[in-house]
């Protein structure tokens, strides 16, 4: 049984795996989705805001897989495997490990050193910055979709010429 006080804590594995699967069943659908619109009747009649509704729904899909690829770094390790990382990761001025920790927020495994460095491990490095950056990424376009849907509906209202 883990409890709060335990310094070896990795991630809940039941909130991981169900992050795993309702994260599989929503990228799928993403991407039945953007599958959907490549259709040639959708290709014809597309327009400027659809456009850029479709990038950001792919950034958003690039970025669920990202994430999804780190959360399967972590759930196929047990305890000692990880236990096990942390010792082959440790930096060689550390004597010793006090703890560990999972963050699902910047996805990431941490190793707890006794004069209180942290290191991660195993997920990979460039999981988080590329997440930050499709995540910004998804929301300029959309954001830009948002724009430019407002204003095709103002030129159709006759409000602006």
């Amino acid at each position: 049984m883990i409890t709060a006080s335990d310094p070896w804590q990795g991630h809940n594995f039941p909130a991981l795996f169900a992050i795993v699967l309702c994260g599989a069943a929503a990228l799928l659908a993403l991407l039945v989705y953007l599958c959907s619109r490549l259709t040639p009747r959708n290709l014809r009649s597309c327009t400027p805001p659809a456009v850029w509704r479709d990038a950001s729904l792919l950034t958003a899909a690039a970025s669920l897989a990202l994430y999804l690829w780190g959360c399967l770094h972590v759930i196929f390790m047990d305890r000692e495997e990880e236990g096990q990382a942390c010792e082959v990761a440790r930096p060689p001025d550390v004597r010793h490990l006090v703890g560990m920790r999972g963050d699902f927020v910047p996805l990431r495994l941490v190793c707890r050193a006794a004069d209180g460095r942290d290191y991660s491990i195993l997920i990979p490095h460039y999981v988080n910055p590329t997440l930050l950056v499709l995540l910004l990424l998804g929301l300029t376009c959309g954001a830009v979709s948002v724009l430019l849907s407002r204003r095709a509906q103002r030129i159709g209202q006759g409000l602006i010429r």
